[in-house]
């Protein structure tokens, strides 16, 4: 390999290992900020499931939410454990598993209704904040692969930061391994 080319790849090295380390520092910062202003948000509003053991988180009407009994919605997943595992299966009972729209419907075509204007207030609400839940629970799953892929660039770097020092190890190597060779015209009379 001659001189120019090593230094080439030494270049090209050198500028990979600069943005693959830009890039994971963007991606990390990314993650970070998007989890942190998410636990910020969330733990602002005071939302939190229901105690383990009360009549609000039945073990038999949410089995699948008890391992989240008592804690407050601060994060993403818990977000979408929420949204769908708790505010929708109250929205299913509130108009027989009708949605805000469909009973909208219904409202307009009887405005003297309380009852149906109350189902579609309570439906309203909910679908809102259901929907906004699963907005965040969306956002911390950006943040997440944000985060995922700030540590595969860095290790890309790293990866590449070891392959320049093994060149340039191989290149001190072999220049002391090169026999020492005298030029012909040094002998010629």
């Amino acid at each position: 390999m001659t001189n120019g080319i090593r230094t080439r790849i030494y270049i090209l090295q050198v500028g990979l290992i600069g943005v693959f380390a830009f890039c994971s520092v963007l991606l990390f910062a990314g993650g970070s900020f998007v989890h942190g202003m998410i636990t910020d948000q969330l733990s602002a509003q005071k939302i939190s499931f229901p105690a383990a053991g009360s009549p609000g988180l039945s073990a038999t009407e949410f089995p699948d939410l008890q391992k989240y009994a008592g804690q407050p919605v601060d994060d993403g997943i818990k977000a979408e454990a929420y949204a769908n595992g708790f505010i929708n299966r109250h929205l299913q009972t509130v108009a027989g598993g009708l949605t805000y729209a469909e009973m909208s419907a219904k409202a307009q075509a009887a405005p003297t209704d309380t009852k149906l204007a109350g189902q579609v207030n309570t439906l309203f609400k909910g679908e809102m904040l259901r929907g906004t839940l699963l907005n965040t629970y969306g956002w911390w799953t950006v943040g997440s692969y944000a985060t995922l892929a700030g540590i595969g660039l860095a290790v890309a770097a790293g990866a590449v930061l070891v392959a320049l020092l093994v060149e340039i190890y191989l290149a001190i190597k072999a220049r002391e391994v090169r026999p020492l060779t005298v030029p012909k015209k040094a002998f010629a009379s």
